[in-house]
This record gives structure tokens, sequence and C-alpha cells, in this order.
């Protein structure tokens, strides 16, 4: 498997059986540097957290480009089947979902979902959530954006997952330090993913602090654009 960081929380699983976006924000996104045509040729599926626009991004147009299969909560899911139809599953917290090509779950996130409209309107996003994904034999835990919370244990003993991709950048998620902590504390990941950092002024400029915190887990500061082999 690969996996590609396409900036700010936005990455692409390259398996086997399966092309997976998470979260794809790209158009809009300064740290999306590559070719969006390119990027979303051959994508088999498109997983939500939540509907934040920096998260949902360009779910709509991607789906209708490739055909692709959403999963997502159950109101983002009957949001965008209600625009536009298409290969829509819809979830909520604790079902594995066989998706072919992949297995999917829903798990707690602590944050909120919405999309906010040109006019400044909020489409409700539901309740935000992380995601558990397998493919090639990996799982993946996505935590979405999310502050720590005790339930991470459960989420480690329920899935063990072996690769994390964590919020660092503060401000609307854990900071680096937390996030260290929750790495070491809850998980025995065998890779880390920071993410959710230097995006926008508010948020971490770099990862650095969280490459120092971290104590039990290798960390992978991945450049967006840039491709990890598994």
């Amino acid at each position: 498997m690969q996996i590609q960081y396409l900036g700010h929380s936005a990455f692409k699983l390259i398996g086997k059986d399966a092309t997976v976006l998470i979260d794809p924000f790209l158009n809009g996104n300064p740290k999306f540097t590559g070719d969006y045509e390119e990027t979303i040729k051959g994508v088999t599926h498109v997983c939500l957290t939540h509907m934040h626009n920096d998260h949902f991004g360009d779910t709509p147009d991607i789906l209708k480009k490739t055909g692709a299969k959403l999963f997502a909560m159950v109101e983002i899911a009957d949001y965008v089947e209600g625009k536009q139809g298409g290969n829509i599953v819809a979830s909520n917290y604790g079902g594995t979902v066989d998706l072919e090509g992949i297995k999917a779950t829903l798990v707690p996130a602590w944050h909120t979902s919405g999309l906010t409209n040109e006019d400044g309107s909020t489409v409700f996003g539901g309740q935000p959530a992380g995601l558990i994904i397998e493919i090639d034999g990996q799982t993946v835990y996505h935590m979405g954006d999310t502050a720590i919370f005790g339930d991470m244990a459960l989420i480690a003993e329920l899935y063990d997952p072996d690769i994390g991709i964590v919020p660092i950048g503060g401000h609307f998620t854990m900071d680096a330090r937390t996030a260290a902590l929750a790495c070491d504390r809850y998980f025995g990941f065998e890779r880390v993913i920071p993410c959710h950092y230097a995006t926008f002024g508010v948020l971490a400029p770099n990862a650095d602090e969280f490459v120092k915190a971290v104590q039990n887990v290798k960390v992978e500061a991945m450049e967006p654009m840039s491709v990890l082999q598994i």
C-alpha cells in the first residue's frame, strides 16, 4: 500500500484493489500542489470524517467524475445523495462495513460537523468521526479533527490500528503535545503521520514539536504531495 499526503488532512491510500481519498480538500488547499484531475483519476472510494469545508472539500465533484463510492456519516451521505445521487454508503459509529476492496468503520471524535455555505448558512453534518480503514492487511486510523479523549483506549483495543493519522495543529484540534500524549498513552501504532497543521495561520507552522514529544512510535512527518510506501 502507498499513502500520499495531499496537504492539510487529505490523504490518498493506494492499495491493490482500491484507491481511497480521505477528506479530499484539494481545490482551495494551499498545500495541495498536484494536478487535481490526475490525483482523482481511478479513485474507488471517498471516505469522510466530517463535513467542515476543509474536509468535505471536493467530494461532490470527485464523485461525479469518478463514480467512486462515498462512505460517510448518515447526515452527510443523505445530503450528497439528495443533491446528486451516486454510490452512497451511509453509516454511523461502530459498525464495520465491507466496501469491496476496503473495510471501513466510523468511530467517535470530539469536534463538530457542518458545511458552511457562501451565504453563511450551515448544513448540519451529523456527528464528527474518526475513520478506521482496513486495506491490504493494514489498519489505518485517521482521527479526523478531534481533541484527546479517554475512549481512544477502546478504539485501540477494538481495532489495533497499525498506522495513525493524527491532527496536531492546535486551535481546532489537539496540539502537538496533546497529540503525542494520545499516541503514546492509548495506541501501539507502528507509525504515525501528523496532519492538520501549517495550512492556515492559526495552526502550528510545522510538526517539530510533535516529532520531539512522541516517545513510543516512529513519526512520518510527510511533506505535502509525498508518498509513503508501507
